[in-house]
This record gives structure tokens, C-alpha cells and sequence, in this order.
């Protein structure tokens, strides 16, 4: 099979897409044919060197997807042609990928294999900010940063179709338009005063706040009411500065920290999440940006494109 490969750190020129043998099959996984594969920028990091990286060189990316099973290794439950996709399977970079059956996600047929490989890893996240870490509650008045991004766009639009206003931050004119067109009803820019901005929305503080900057924490506790909430789960913008415990007693505020692996810890939990992302897909209650899509060998480009920040809708992979 084709993958597109690294066995060297650093920049996309380290990327090749390269003839290496097929998955050798375990007892508990399925040999999946792949239609599309989502980038993210978990990939890059990866590429570089500084995240979590199974293997050994050459080194295979990618996490999320979708395809058909083409082996089902006496898996009495899937048959040749199931279409199936998945989030958290290494080694998605590939013409086929071997998925445990425990993390195999049955796609209904309304669901293509691009809009699956384009949502589950950022819908996923989306999903469980909005029902767990923080338990959005109807009339709550939410601060997404990065509203126009991947998990901003969906999770916009989760909080308000659990009846939360949303004020979104995000860069540029242009990305705050696509905030407004996901149902944020405020957007502001963070080279103006956005704080102040904030509070003539939300004089007391917002309830919630959901930081994937990092950098901007200290920030998001300012304009989070007393008893609010930070969900912090995302570093884009670089570390965090400490918290001081005296200012959470004081405001009486919590900071949850976030990250996906902890809730797809089981096969119901996985497919439970999923069917209700592929139901409000369904109805139309979420809408999805267009994704931009590379040919898997073209591997190198869409990392470029990745990193240029110029992308606002998902970028996926086609073997």
C-alpha cells in the first residue's frame, strides 16, 4: 500500500509518500479500505517531533477517517462494503489502515466519507466541551476563542443549539464573518479591546469561557463571572501563564482542563457521541464548511496549507 510518511523531525519536507508493506491484522481489528482522512494539527506536531507519536520510522500520521471494510477478520458483526469511520486510530495516512473493532464507527449512508473524516475528531471535541466539561445550560452567555476554527465553527453551534449565547474572538474580519454565519452573536477581534467589548455584553462576566490559545487563560478568567467557568484545551497560541489558586477561591471560578482521549474511553461512549453528531448533521442542525481536499501523495502541500492559518474549513486527504 501507498502512506505518506516521515522517518525524520521537522518541516513538510520530511514527508514522503512511499510504497511500504500492508497492516498485518491483530485478532480485534479490521482491515479498512480508506476514502478520506482528516489533517490536523496534531499531525504537524507529530511530524515535528514534540507529540505523541506511535511506530516506529516511517513514521505514519493521521487519527481520523473514514472508508469501507475490505477485511473483517471473523468479525461477525461487519461484513465486506460496511462503511465505517473512526477518530482515535493511529496510522490513518495510508490506503489502508488497521482499526480496532472497538473503535469502529458504523457511518450511516447519509453521512459521506468526506463529511465524517472532515467532523469526527473536531465535532467529537465540540461535543463533549459543550455536554461535559462545561454543561451548557439554556440562556448561559459563552466565550469561544477562535471561533472561526475547526472546533470553534461546531462548537458555536452546539452551544446554541443548547440555547447559550455566543461571543466568539478570532483574528480577522474575514474569519469573524464565518463566526456570525455558524450563529455567534457577537464576534470581536483580537487586536481591539475585546475584554471591554465583553462586558458591555455581559456586564457581570461571561458563564463560560473556552480557551484553545493558552496563552490568553489569565484573559479568559477576566471576563468569566464569579462561579464561571474556563475550559482550557488547547495551546495554539502558546503555554499558559500559572494560575493562582487565590484568584479561583476569590471569584469563586473553575478552570477544567479538556482533551478528547479521556471521553472516547469505551465503544458505547464512541458510537453514542458520534450517532448524536451524525443526527444533528443529519437534520441540519449543524452545517459544515466545505472542506479543502488534497490527494493523500499531495501530503506535503496540505501541511503547508495547514500551517499557513489560511485554512477556516477542514482539510482532508484523499488516497
Amino acid at each position: 500500500m501507498k502512506a505518506l510518511t516521515f522517518s525524520t523531525f521537522g518541516d513538510s519536507a520530511v514527508l514522503e509518500y512511499i510504497e511500504i508493506p500492508d497492516p498485518q491484522l491483530k485478532n480485534d481489528e479490521i482491515l479498512v479500505e480508506m476514502k478520506a482522512i482528516g489533517l490536523n494539527f496534531a499531525d504537524v506536531y507529530r511530524r515535528k517531533g514534540n507529540y505523541h507519536l506511535k511506530g516506529n520510522p516511517p513514521f505514519i500520521a493521521g487519527y481520523e477517517g473514514a472508508g469501507i471494510v475490505i477485511d473483517a477478520n471473523n468479525h461477525s458483526e461487519y461484513k465486506i462494503g460496511d462503511r465505517v469511520a473512526f477518530a482515535d486510530v493511529p496510522f490513518a495516512n495510508a490506503e489502508l489502515v488497521a482499526v480496532n473493532v472497538n473503535h469502529v464507527l458504523p457511518l450511516p449512508e447519509n453521512i459521506s466519507f468526506e463529511t465524517a473524516s472532515s467532523v469526527l475528531l473536531q465535532g467529537l471535541t465540540a461535543h463533549y466541551l459543550a455536554t461535559d466539561s462545561h454543561k451548557t445550560a439554556k440562556g448561559e452567555t459563552v466565550l469561544i476563542h477562535a471561533v472561526a476554527g475547526g472546533v470553534g465553527q461546531i462548537l458555536t453551534q452546539i452551544s446554541k443549539l443548547l440555547g447559550a449565547s455566543v461571543i466568539g474572538l478570532t483574528s480577522s474580519a474575514e474569519k469573524a464573518k464565518i463566526g456570525f454565519e455558524q450563529g455567534a452573536d457577537h464576534v470581536f477581534l483580537y487586536n481591539e479591546d475585546w475584554k471591554s467589548q465583553v462586558f458591555k455584553i455581559a456586564p457581570k462576566g461571561v458563564d463560560a469561557v473556552y480557551d484553545s490559545i493558552g496563552s490568553t487563560l489569565i484573559e479568559s478568567f477576566d471576563v468569566t463571572k464569579e462561579c464561571g467557568q474556563v475550559v482550557f484545551f488547547g495551546m495554539a497560541g502558546g503555554d499558559p501563564a500559572p494560575v493562582d489558586p487565590r484568584m479561583l477561591m476569590d471569584g469563586s471560578k473553575t478552570l477544567t482542563g479538556g482533551d478528547l482521549w479521556s471521553y472516547l474511553n469505551s465503544k458505547e461512549e464512541r458510537i453514542k457521541r458520534a450517532t448524536q453528531l451524525f443526527h444533528w448533521i443529519s437534520e441540519g442542525k449543524i452545517k459544515l464548511s466545505e472542506p479543502t481536499s488534497f490527494k493523500l501523495s499531495e501530503g506535503k502541500l496540505a501541511h503547508d496549507f495547514l500551517e499557513s492559518r489560511k485554512s477556516t474549513g477542514k482539510i482532508i486527504l484523499i488516497p
